[in-house]
């Protein structure tokens, strides 16, 4: 924590909101202004205040208080999303020459851990200093995947940094990709849409995709295309362009490659956005080589939100730290094998700020 940041506060409660029976709990974080909340459902990161450059608080975060909702269209606001984060092709992999089919989603995919993943569960969860620890055990063969899996998901707060550090080890060997899914929307939950927030994007290149949503091979420049935010500029700015990767997805969900980072080192910067009618910043930081940005295109309508405001599209961005979808798959991109012995880590940073 640095000498200038509030002490941070950390509250446990019950939370219900329609989960009878699930023994569900809410933990607290605030440091000063700047206040996350934490729900057992998920390991999800539920709300997010932080103040405008007047200094005006509001929760940022898309997200529901029922907990059905939760469970439904809603199921992976703000949740720590496991097994494999995005989408593995053909619902299958092969490890060490086994084959392993997995639970599919529809699509000819197996999307963000399969049709019971991280988001659905209930994780166990105890005070760490500055925060709450987070943790499941996933058993061997869990939606398809190999090897039983212990999970830790650290959640911390100081000052304006929240920090969010994930471990996993692993009885037999397999893979992981771990994010975490929370939409934001600067100006406000419920406060219009997203496409006139400022985005940066410290990457130079991306993953193009196939129908399915599946990187079909080599990274392509960003360089001359609507997916070039090496320097700030509105989301919508080229949103509605023809581009044949944006018509088939009707706007951004597109995995980032970041610029090479140290290995074992600290989480460096990954992407910066900014709204200039509130002033609020937010800086994301991390150590995986990816970053996936999603601009909820399809959003409809059924998920209303706690301002009483549906959410339709571009009602928020999700800026998704991870390894490069289907990696299992791909040879060229980062491996995302965890064998027994190893132990999976990975951190990303949310830094709040202002421009004021």
């Amino acid at each position: 924590m640095t000498a200038s940041a509030a002490p941070t506060e950390v509250h446990r409660a019950p939370y219900d909101h329609s989960g009878a029976g699930m023994g569900l709990e809410r933990w607290t974080l605030r440091s000063g202004p700047v206040e996350a909340t934490v729900i057992t459902l998920g390991a999800a990161l539920h709300t997010l205040t932080a103040p405008d450059r007047s200094g005006n608080p509001a929760q940022l975060l898309l997200t529901s208080r029922d907990v059905r909702t939760l469970l439904g269209p809603a199921k992976h606001y703000g949740a720590t999303v496991g097994r494999y984060a995005n989408r593995i092709a053909d619902s299958r992999i092969t490890v060490d020459g086994e084959d392993h089919p997995l639970l599919p989603t529809g699509g000819g995919v197996t999307l963000h851990g399969g049709p019971d993943s991280f988001a659905h569960r209930v994780w166990d969860a105890e005070e760490i200093p500055g925060g709450v620890r987070m943790h499941l055990h996933s058993p061997d063969g869990d939606q398809g995947f190999p090897g039983a899996l212990d999970v830790r998901v650290d959640f911390t707060l100081a000052g304006s940094e929240l920090a969010i550090s994930y471990r996993a080890v692993t009885t037999k060997p397999t893979v992981v990709n771990l994010t975490n899914h929370a939409y934001v929307n600067l100006a406000g939950e419920g406060r219009g849409d997203v496409l006139g927030h400022l985005l940066t994007l410290d990457a130079d290149a991306y993953t193009p995709v196939d129908e399915r949503q599946i990187p079909y091979g080599p990274y392509e420049p960003v360089a001359g295309t609507p997916f070039d935010f090496t320097t700030a500029r509105p989301i919508g700015a080229g949103i509605a362009e023809e581009h044949p990767q944006l018509k088939s997805s009707r706007g951004y969900d597109h995995n980032w490659v970041l610029r090479e980072r140290p290995a074992d080192g600290p989480p460096v910067r990954a992407a910066l956005l900014a709204d200039p009618g509130s002033g609020r910043t937010l800086e994301v930081l991390t150590t995986e080589p990816g970053l996936q940005v999603y601009t909820a295109n399809g959003f409809d309508g059924s998920v209303t939100g706690p301002s009483g405001t549906a959410y339709g599209p571009y009602a928020g961005v999700a800026l998704e730290t991870q390894h490069h979808p289907d990696s299992p798959h791909q040879p060229s991109y980062p491996s995302t094998e965890l064998r027994p012995g190893q132990e999976f880590r990975s951190t990303t940073v949310l830094r709040l700020g202002t421009d004021g």
